[in-house]
């Protein structure tokens, strides 16, 4: 078996950056371009209420699941310290993505859309049910009230599996809702081809695939962290 490749630039630190690029990306795209967020709607506009779907749910299960993802190797401490922030990450990332789910649900409901028959959406039920077992299990097992220590080992690869796999598949349900909004804005006329908002949407897209690459690589890599990353968080 090939060995992971080992990173010779700072991949934590390009992973931050980028994760908060896309978080501040889709909040402008939200603010500047589609008229801002709001949580009630009014009879003149129900797309504030629509946009903080986009946003709570890239930065729910894209930014923070990223760090989560990464915690036991960028967070300095104990390894029970390390567990609690990636537990503690992934809950708020949970959290978010619930909220953004009830609003684009209210929103379908408000303007009599139908719920739940585009791949987006698919991919995106289908994201959350799989994040919030992972979360489940994984506090179950991992921290309380705990498997045994031969349970802990053998779950351990197949929760750092599904952890990598659940993160892809919110990039791809991501890059699809942009897509889906950029095609509907297009045929209503809302926007051009080539227009600002339409590239710009292009760019984020772009900027979330190398972001997964890069989330990927820093957790397949060697490292100091690597022994404390998959041997020590079954402990």
């Amino acid at each position: 078996m090939a060995a992971a490749p080992a990173v010779r630039f700072p991949v934590f630190g390009l992973v931050r950056l980028l994760g908060l690029a896309a978080a501040a990306g889709i909040l402008f795209w939200a603010v500047h371009f589609r008229g801002g967020m709001a949580l009630s709607t009014d009879e003149e506009s129900k797309l504030p209420i629509f946009n903080v779907h986009p946003v709570l749910m890239l930065i729910g299960l894209v930014a923070l699941n990223g760090e989560a993802l990464l915690a036991y190797k960028t967070v300095p401490g104990t390894k029970k310290l390390k567990k609690l922030v990636h537990l503690a990450v992934q809950f708020l990332a949970m959290f978010l993505s619930l909220i953004g789910l009830w609003a684009v649900w209210k929103f379908h409901d408000e303007r009599k859309i139908d719920h739940l028959y585009t791949l987006h959406s698919w991919l995106g039920l289908t994201c959350f049910i799989f994040f919030s077992l992972q979360w489940a299990a994984g506090f179950w097992t991992f921290w309380y009230p705990g498997g045994s220590r031969s349970v802990r080992a053998f779950l351990l690869p197949w929760h750092v599996f599904f952890g990598i796999f659940i993160y892809v598949l919110a990039i791809a349900t991501s890059v699809t809702g942009l897509l889906e909004k950029s095609i509907f804005m297009q045929s209503a006329k809302m926007i051009e081809r080539f227009s600002t908002e339409a590239m710009f949407m292009n760019s984020l897209g772009m900027l979330l695939v190398l972001l997964s690459g890069l989330v990927i690589l820093a957790i397949v890599s060697p490292g100091p962290s690597k022994i404390d990353t998959y041997r020590g968080s079954s402990e």
